[in-house]
């Protein structure tokens, strides 16, 4: 029997009639006996390759013959904008069977969570923060509404997996199957990962059902590729590049920062180009209206962030162009799913750098893709602090737990090491009152994290603090207070936002609002960026590229130019596995390492007598007198022990591990050591023959 025979009649009578297929894809086909059985499922597929379908097609199949009634299946997505998009189709596939889909997340107002509290529809989208919310919430009795669970949807999966919202959705995830009282099927949706069956054992942790990964490698169609990489010199160029090379067909820009995708934005207004923009500190109304807008446009620009990276539909288009490039292989794949949708078009990114360093990283990235090298999606090591959030989310929860059933709650996170201790600092601090083996939240945890209800505890990641942005009522977006903390000697202070330009009118501090009007002056507006760093694979890359190597992408005159100069300014390094040590006049010692910051910083960590500051990603500086004989000296004694050397951890460091005052200090160091560590690429970089070159 093939996959659509095994689907419901009525679900088949909809594939046909409703949704006018004429069959399913091969990744849909494969995956219908494997999610009818109940398996744990990892469904792998590029953006718009019909994973939803392919999780909720054979699950609304199973909801019928298995007549599952309240809320059975949760559909969780990273992005609120994702949840929105899906409503409509997951609405219209729960409809065929007189079944009902509903959306619970930040924006949903309170009257329509009620009504979903006290109707709880068949299928849930939602993401991990409003689960959090949900469960500690008393006004709701989640253990009511959650227990008729049978299955969970996990979308984007990787996207969860390479952060701690990763490890805070296994802990809601373990609660909830708790509060159902039965196994709970897990299935998640993926882009091209590099550990498909490590990303899938983590998803299913703690569960014994079969486990299938399913991949749609095997469909064997093949979407033509077009990726081209040129050299452009600054964002004004870029603009009008976009402009003039491409008029005509809707583009989507990918930009690795708001600031530089309000001054894209700006250029292209500048040269008559429609242009919309979306980032996360736009108002969700511009957001959603400029992606509206531009979903209906032909001859136009979306300029985005990583925000559209994951699928939101903005209907067809003709063409990625990515402003620079990204640092993960994974990154750029998701933006090339962007394109070749239609038949007859070609899958295809345009990368424009503004930089020679940037264009170098874009050949290296394009280098390990031409590879078929992918990053792997592993979550981040120790997630003590994520281990102490669980238990205080535990706690609201259940109001009080006795002691030795608390651990079964909280699944593979159980497993933490020092999470024993974590729970003995909990109530050491405070946090926790242990009152003969009785548990519920102390006050710390009230003086912490209560304010509005413990809001702050639903959320795995910090975000940064920022003002609210106001053209009379109407929310513009938001700003931090970098962004408004300098003004123009000669007026007021002008910012950037939506690819305009506002007048700052006035400033609430303590209410932390903004009134701005339009301004004619140009504007500039700065976020707090999250210092991007190279991995091992990515900077060895940079070596292969210096050295010779060209990725097999058309590469224009300019692109070619500026390459060259890159292997004229770096002719020290030749194709091989060495370091270089270069000394040049009046300068330190430079040690290329090509090994990335983790390794870097573990090197300067365990060679202080020798390094000296800054860490870079391919390069260590080294005191005036260090010579090849003493590091190779260096490196040959302290050979075992340097993979064991962890980077120094500052306080800076330490504030963006969330919940980490709920840890010992000594352990929220300890925390963000270990995820610097990359002991391997430390290893092979002590190995590697020394070259010593001089200038």
């Amino acid at each position: 029997m093939n996959g659509f025979d095994a689907l419901h009649p009525a679900v088949q009578y909809h594939v046909v009639n409703s949704l006018r297929w004429s069959g399913l894809r091969p990744l849909q086909e494969a995956a219908v006996g494997p999610v009818r059985s109940g398996d744990d499922v990892l469904l792998l597929a590029p953006t718009a390759g019909g994973k939803t379908e392919a999780a909720l097609l054979p699950l609304l199949s199973r909801m019928v013959d298995e007549e599952w009634r309240g809320l059975s299946v949760l559909y969780i997505c990273p992005l609120r904008a994702l949840l929105n998009n899906l409503e409509p189709r997951v609405a219209a596939m729960t409809g065929w069977l007189g079944r009902r889909t509903a959306v619970w997340h930040g924006d949903i107002p309170d009257s329509a969570k009620r009504r979903t509290a006290l109707q709880p529809p068949d299928i849930l989208l939602t993401t991990p923060e409003s689960l959090e919310a949900m469960l500690i919430s008393a006004r709701i009795d989640h253990q009511w509404l959650f227990t008729n669970l049978r299955a969970v949807v996990v979308d984007e999966v990787h996207a969860f997996a390479r952060d701690d919202r990763g490890w805070h959705l296994c802990g809601v995830l373990s609660r909830l199957t708790r509060l159902a009282g039965r196994p709970v099927q897990r299935i998640g949706l993926s882009a091209t990962v590099g550990n498909p069956e490590e990303l899938l054992d983590w998803l299913a942790s703690g569960s014994s059902a079969p486990r299938r990964v399913v991949d749609s490698a095997g469909d064997g169609a093949t979407v033509p590729l077009e990726i081209g990489l040129d050299y452009v010199g600054s964002i004004k160029n870029a603009a009008y590049v976009i402009a003039r090379l491409h008029h005509g067909e809707k583009r989507l820009v990918f930009c690795d920062s708001r600031g530089q995708a309000e001054e894209l934005a700006v250029a292209l207004r500048a040269n008559g180009v429609r242009t919309f923009v979306s980032h996360a500190s736009l108002s969700r109304e511009d957001r959603r209206q400029a992606e509206t807008a531009f979903a209906t446009e032909s001859n136009c620009v979306i300029v985005a962030t990583s925000t559209l990276e994951l699928g939101v539909d903005i209907g067809d288009l003709d063409r990625v162009i990515q402003i620079d490039a990204p640092t993960t292989v994974a990154s750029f794949l998701q933006r090339l799913g962007r394109t070749g949708r239609r038949a007859g078009t070609t899958r295809n990114t345009l990368f424009l750098a503004t930089r020679s360093e940037s264009l170098w990283l874009a050949a290296a990235l394009l280098l390990l893709w031409q590879r078929g090298y992918v990053e792997p999606a592993a979550p981040p090591v120790l997630p003590r602090h994520i281990v102490a959030q669980q238990i205080l989310g535990l706690l609201l929860q259940e109001r009080q737990i006795v002691h030795h059933e608390l651990w079964p709650w909280l699944g593979e996170l159980a497993e933490t090491p020092g999470a024993r201790a974590v729970l003995e600092y909990l109530i050491a601090e405070k946090f926790v009152v242990d009152d003969e083996g009785l548990l519920s939240l102390g006050p710390r945890a009230e003086r912490e994290f209560g304010r509005r209800y413990f809001l702050d505890l639903t959320s795995a990641f910090a975000s940064e603090p920022s003002l609210e942005v106001l053209l009379g009522r109407q929310v513009l977006g938001y700003l931090p207070p970098l962004a408004l903390a300098a003004r123009k000697d000669d007026g007021p202070r002008v910012v950037l936002l939506g690819g305009r330009s506002w007048a700052v009118t006035h400033i609430d501090w303590r209410r932390r609002k903004v009134q701005v009007e339009p301004s004619d002056v140009p504007g500039r507006s700065r976020w707090n960026g999250g210092g991007r760093t190279l991995s091992f694979p990515l900077a060895r890359a940079h070596r292969d590229i210096v050295a010779g190597e060209v990725p097999a992408v058309s590469l224009s005159r300019r692109a070619e130019d500026a390459l060259q100069k890159l292997r004229e300014t770096y002719d020290f390094v030749s194709p091989g596995e060495r370091t270089y040590l270069l000394h040049t006049p009046s300068r330190c010692p430079e040690w290329w390492t090509f090994a990335g910051f983790a390794a870097n910083s573990a090197l300067a960590e365990g060679l202080p007598d020798l390094v000296d500051e800054p860490v870079g990603d391919l390069r260590l500086r080294l005191k005036p007198h260090v010579n090849a004989s003493e590091l190779r000296s260096a490196l040959e004694s302290r050979a075992d022990a340097l993979p064991d050397v962890r980077p120094g951890v500052d306080d800076a460091a330490l504030e963006g591990l969330k919940f980490s005052a709920a840890v010992p200090e000594d352990v929220a160091r300890e925390t963000v050591a270990e995820r610097l560590a990359d002991p391997s690429a430390v290893r092979a970089t002590v190995s590697a023959p020394l070259r010593e070159v001089r200038l």
